[in-house]
């Protein structure tokens, strides 16, 4: 690579976003619309093929070698314990962890599931720092202006339902929109179609039964009311955070997905002297004056240059390149690359930063550290015969000139059918113990073999069409032992990741263990009343029958990939807190951090809707301070 350093962007911008993800994608669009001159430098390139459109083929988004970044993690430090995961690739030492590194960063092939947090972990944060704007009343409204729900109508069309709600809302003193659904906003929310279980009626039976039990066991009577249509992001279930069964909202528009990188293209369009997207840029260092004032930053300038890129070249024929900022620098790059690239600017941990050589501008032994993540497992079913939705998918776009198969043909011509979901049918949100405060499992079925993340997974989804899947995702989990480090001072270079799961971690009661067997156990009771099929576990199988082999199960095999926590929020005198309740890192002036690594404690069940929340209400943080 070159090592001449030239200046660019001229005029100089406001601000400079580092990274086009959930975080800083919203932020760049946000102040662009807001009269201001910000440049978005995304590491990735723009990837808007059939991977990226198609709902269904999100599986194959994350192994489409045009956005995806590979990083490899470690579940345990130690190595006998780690080896015993059939996804372990012994030679990357890891577990695979896909990331994405294209405009929109993960959003481009995340599953779409939009499911709003809970209340619960916006106040937590307002207790934490003292600052109310955090409180889940005021949070809620961010949450009404990013959204666009298609699913949920303002008013019903029936003149008789609206006097009936009109009447309702009068007796209770309610709001004209009680769900406080947004309409107007960037993120168009949908649902997938209930009708499409109907044509098939072995998958039907599943999801029968699989309702029935959840009934049996008291999930559900709250969220099955009228008024909240099975909806968990209606306000009404988000204030009284109920067990329930729920339809699976996800980020779609007319039958495609929709997110971040639909946004920023939307008000380039609109504001093109406002946001400058600058593409194919991999930020290597923040810029400070003497008084740790961010300036500016650089970057390299060329195509697969990052070494989680299964097309890096080593950054051969890359260009340095220095812009300098008028107003802040905002960092957006996840909660794997932030606490690298602050590290790698002299902000973290000191003994990290001087074994590597590296000036220590700010001594904050947080960066890094706190890495949480959900723990996922799987309860997979094989059945005697294919289920007749699947019989005509194929899950792959055709090749240029071919038509496709009948599913691709009917979500082209019509935007229906199977493809326009990303196959979570039914929801269901339990409480893994009566004690919780909140509910802390979401189980969601999915008709296709899926055990977790690994190289080459996407082909068993599309391989096997007799087979059923149960998600079992455990929330608001206590571990908060793992950590993002270096392995050296090259930019270049993939950090060393460790979640240190269970008892090596922080939770040494085996509160989580125990969480996520219970709701494996939940899992096949429901399967058990499945009378009418053929069918048998594959996974974990019958010969993991008691408890403590359901433990040991889980231990080897969960993962996770809502990774989060590693840059949190805090009070001043936290030693371990890296921003201030605005974003703002300690110890610095006009830097920010915006993504998935300022949560305390990782919030709800899918990461990506608080994302987007705190990533307006940075904005707004941003703009009191313009």
């Amino acid at each position: 690579m070159s090592e001449n350093i030239e200046s660019q962007a001229n005029p100089q911008p406001d601000y400079v976003v580092v990274g086009s993800g959930a975080g800083g994608g919203p932020v760049a669009a946000n102040l662009a619309k807001a009269g201001h001159k910000v440049l978005l430098l995304e590491a990735g390139g723009d990837s808007e093929d059939f991977n990226y459109q198609v709902p269904c083929f999100h599986g194959l988004a994350t192994e489409d070698k045009a956005q995806q970044w590979n990083f490899f993690v470690r579940h345990y430090e130690d190595e006998q314990r780690q080896q015993r995961d059939t996804k372990f690739v012994k030679d990357e030492d890891g577990i695979w962890y896909p990331r994405a590194g294209t405009l929109g960063g993960c959003t481009a092939h995340n599953a779409m599931i939009t499911v709003y947090p809970h209340n619960s972990d916006w106040d937590k944060i307002a207790d934490l720092t003292g600052d109310p704007s955090w409180r889940s009343d005021n949070m809620r409204k961010y949450f009404e202006r990013l959204e666009k729900c298609q699913y949920v109508g303002k008013t019903p069309r029936n003149l008789l339902l609206r006097l009936i709600g009109f009447l309702l809302r009068v007796i209770r003193m309610e709001s004209a929109n009680p769900s406080r659904h947004g309409f107007n906003g960037w993120l168009t929310t949908n649902e997938a179609n209930p009708k499409l279980v109907l044509r098939d009626l072995k998958l039907l039976e599943i999801i029968y039964s699989a309702a029935r039990e959840a009934l049996s066991e008291h999930v559900g009577s709250p969220l099955a009311r009228f008024e909240t249509h099975f909806d968990p992001n209606d306000w009404r279930v988000a204030q009284k955070s109920p067990e329930g069964l729920a339809f699976t909202p996800l980020a779609t528009s007319n039958g495609q997905r929709t997110g971040t990188r639909e946004y920023i293209r939307a008000v380039q369009q609109q504001f093109p002297d406002n946001l400058i997207v600058k593409l194919n840029a991999l930020v290597t260092k923040v810029l400070f004056d003497d008084e740790n004032r961010a300036i500016g930053v650089e970057y390299l300038d060329g195509k697969h240059l990052y070494r989680a890129d299964p097309n890096a070249n080593g950054g051969a024929g890359a260009m340095h390149q220095k812009v300098l900022v008028n107003k802040e620098v905002i960092l957006s790059g996840g909660a794997f690359n932030t606490p690298q690239l602050l590290k790698l600017s002299g902000i973290g941990p000191k003994d990290e930063l001087e074994r590597f050589g590296i000036k220590v501008r700010v001594n904050l032994p947080g960066v890094g550290e706190n890495l949480q993540d959900r723990y996922e497992v799987c309860v997979v079913t094989e059945v005697k015969s294919n289920f007749a939705l699947l019989k005509d998918a194929t899950f792959t776009a055709p090749l240029e000139g071919q038509q496709g198969d009948p599913c691709f043909v009917e979500w082209q011509t019509s935007r229906s059918g199977v493809y326009t979901t990303n196959g979570a049918l039914l929801g269901i949100i339990k409480k893994s113990k009566k004690e919780n405060a909140d509910p802390d499992l979401y189980i969601f079925g999915v008709p296709g073999f899926f055990k977790g993340y690994y190289p080459g997974y996407s082909k068993a989804l599309q391989q096997y069409k007799n087979i059923f899947t149960w998600a079992i995702l455990k929330a608001h989990t206590r571990n908060t032992a793992g950590y993002v480090r270096l392995k050296s001072s090259d930019p270049l270079d993939r950090p060393e990741i460790n979640f240190r799961y269970f008892d090596e971690g922080s939770d040494t009661t085996g509160d989580d263990l125990d969480s996520v067997v219970n709701g494996v156990e939940f899992v096949r009771r429901m399967n058990e009343h499945i009378s009418n099929i053929d069918k048998q576990e594959l996974i974990p199988g019958p010969q993991v029958s008691t408890r403590e082999q359901i433990k040991e199960f889980i231990k080897s095999e969960a993962w996770g990939h809502h990774a989060s926590c590693t840059c949190r929020i805090g009070l001043s005198d936290d030693p371990m807190a890296v921003l201030d309740s605005n974003f703002r890192v300690y110890g610095t002036k006009n830097l920010r951090v915006v993504d998935a690594s300022v949560f305390p404690r990782i919030p709800g069940f899918f990461i990506v809707t608080a994302i987007y929340m705190i990533s307006e209400k940075a904005s707004d943080a941003i703009l009191v301070d313009a």
